[in-house]
Formats: C-alpha cells, structure tokens, sequence
C-alpha cells in the first residue's frame, strides 16, 4: 500500500525516453510488472499452461503500451499534455477497460482525506514528472509521501457493517451446496448477535441467484434484524449478470450489476458479435450508487477494483460508504488479491470514507 507512490516516478521514465520504442519499452515494463501475477492467475482460472496466461498478459499490455508510445514526443514543450492526455484515455472505456495499475491511484497515500482536490493534486505532480523540473516534483511528492506514511491509517468501517472473507476456493456459489449456505448463513448470524446490522459476502456467494435460493436466505434471516450484501449471478436468455444482492428478512432484491466483470474470462462481447448468447454483460457506467440500509454506496465487484472510472464515476454522487467484494480463488498467491486490496484502500482513504470488504480466495 505505501508504496504505490512509486508509480509517479513512471512519466518521469516515460517523458526521459530518447525514442518512442524506448517509451514503449518502459511502458511495457511498468504495466507488466503491475500485472505480474497475471499468467499464473489465467492458467489456474482456465486450467491451462501458464504459456496461455503469458500470451495473456502480453495481449493486456497492448492498450497501455500503444497509448504512451503514440503520445510520446522528443518536444517537451507539450509533452505533459500528452501525458494527461494518456492518463485520461486509461481511466476511461475503452482504453479504460485494461487500465490497471493506474498511478492516479496512488493520491490515496499521497494525499489521505483530499478528496478530489487530491486528486487533482495528484494529476498537477503527474504532469510536473514529465517536465524539466521533476527533480522539485519529486521532493515534493516526497515529503507528501512522508508525511502520510508518519499518520497512515486503513480505512475501516463502522461496527454494524462487517465484511467476512472466506476460503472456500472454487468452490463458493458452485451447485448451491446447501451445507455450504448454512455454514455462510451460520457466520452471518454470529456477526448479527454480536452488533453488525449489514454484512457483506464475498462475490459469487449466492451463486445462481434462484427463487430457490432467495427463499433460503430470506427465511434463515426471518426475525433478523440484519441485511446480507452478497455477490451471485444472474441467468438470462443472452449470458448473465455479476451482480451484488442484498437479501434480509423481507426478501431479496439485486444492488447492482456489475459494471466491468472480468474480461475474457467473464465479459466476451465477441459472442453477440458473432450472433452467440453467453458471457456476463457489462453496464459500463450504470448504478454507480446503490442504498443500503439507508446509507448511499459505492459497489465493486473484483475486477472494478482494479480500475479508475467505476470508484471515480460513483464519488460524483456522494457516497457514504464502499463495498468491495471479490471472488480471487484463481489468484490466490499472485500479487493480484493484494493490488485489489491496496487500490481499493487507496480510493477509500483519498475520499475518507468507511470500506468494507469481503474476498474469497
């Protein structure tokens, strides 16, 4: 987490570069480095060699890579508008959508509590990278690096709102197991007596979201004076949705549907091109904001952690809290489930707001 300001030292590199292959080469360094644990991920998630994973991961770097090679100048006379410029197109659909790693989020460290005045703090120091005088850039990012390191403190949230990791591997949300909703509703109840008012599962905990299902958990929470924010998927006819449910003792009701799920592996927009169904749909820029026992919240699902425009979309509508929730099962001991955890807590801390999170792994 406290290291993420490391990345401002990118458009540094970036900007020094004697030619376009040199900055395409050092962009190709940075992204795949912050993408590392990628090849070992694809090649447990689909069962392959991890040759598949490589090509992958090669195959992601292209948007980040094409992007600075091309806004790359020998005149640095605007070179820090063309950096901006590459920043921006990252952050958004459709660059946006393989935009990890974003070195914007390291204003969470650099400047806890700013909100979007940080974050305009942070592009102002991106830019003055790229300039001749980024060695003063660098001082001061420094000491604004230092000085919340001396009172760094992790986002966390209120005692009625709990999030429960799990470690059920693959296993979660597969075949509805009934045993296994019990254990998870067990759990639930426990945090319940012990004060929570909302507690949130991990992605893919209700697994295919069926009146069967609904049923179960509305009636284990019958006299329960507690709600369940969950993650499941929802079957129609053209794929499915990754959404995020809330189920209490009145029913259940899906939050949201997730606005970018995984790419290739969950989100194959190929298939409707080529007149195919499945896949899980992608709503892009829809219900940046859900309501959840009366509060406004920001809702992301796995991969949206790992990008600029959901978290950046949902702070526009003043949000009270974020619910992060993750199924990482595929990358457990890769550097993915930490990056998730370190972006997300950097968001949460750039606009002082309580997180709750629920990861599976």
């Amino acid at each position: 987490m406290l290291a993420m300001p490391l990345a401002m030292l990118f458009p540094a590199l970036w900007a020094g570069s004697k030619s376009r292959i040199t900055a395409a080469a050092v962009a190709a360094g940075y992204f795949l480095a912050a993408s590392r644990g990628l090849p070992q991920s694809v090649a447990t998630f689909f069962g392959t060699t991890v040759w598949a994973g490589i090509l992958l991961w090669f195959a992601a770097s292209i948007s980040f890579v094409a992007v600075h090679a091309a806004l790359w100048s020998r005149r640095r006379r605007w070179i820090a508008i063309r950096y901006l410029i590459a920043v921006a197109l990252m952050a958004i659909p459709p660059f946006g959508i393989v935009g990890w790693a974003h070195p914007i989020t390291a204003a969470g460290v650099l400047f806890p509590g700013w909100g979007w005045w940080g974050l305009g703090a942070a592009v102002v120091g991106l830019a003055a990278m790229t300039m001749r005088l980024w060695p003063v850039a660098t001082f001061v990012l420094a000491c604004a690096w230092l000085w919340s390191a001396m009172s760094w403190t992790f986002p966390s949230p209120t005692d009625q709102w709990q999030g429960i990791d799990t470690s059920l591997s693959a296993s979660l949300g597969q075949g509805n197991a009934l045993d296994q909703h019990h254990a998870l509703v067990e759990l639930v109840l426990e945090r319940e007596r012990a004060g929570a008012k909302v507690v949130v599962l991990p992605e893919s905990t209700l697994g295919l979201l069926t009146p069967t299902v609904a049923r179960f958990w509305t009636d284990a929470l019958a006299g329960r004076d507690v709600t369940v924010v969950a993650g499941g998927a929802d079957i129609d006819p053209a794929g499915y949705d990754n959404v995020m449910v809330a189920v209490g003792a009145r029913g259940a009701a899906i939050l949201y549907r997730s606005r970018m799920p995984v790419p290739v592996s969950m989100w194959q927009p190929w298939r409707a091109w080529l007149g195919e169904n499945g896949g899980a749909g992608a709503t892009f820029f829809a219900d940046p904001v859900v309501e959840v026992a009366g509060r406004r919240v920001v809702p992301l699902i796995c991969y949206e952690q790992l990008l600029v425009w959901p978290v950046l979309q949902s702070m526009l509508h003043r949000p009270d809290t974020i619910v992060a929730i993750a199924n990482g099962w595929w990358a457990a001991g890769t550097s993915v489930p930490a990056i998730q955890r370190a972006a997300t807590e950097a968001w949460a801390r750039l606009f002082d707001l309580p997180l709750v999170t629920a990861f599976n792994r």
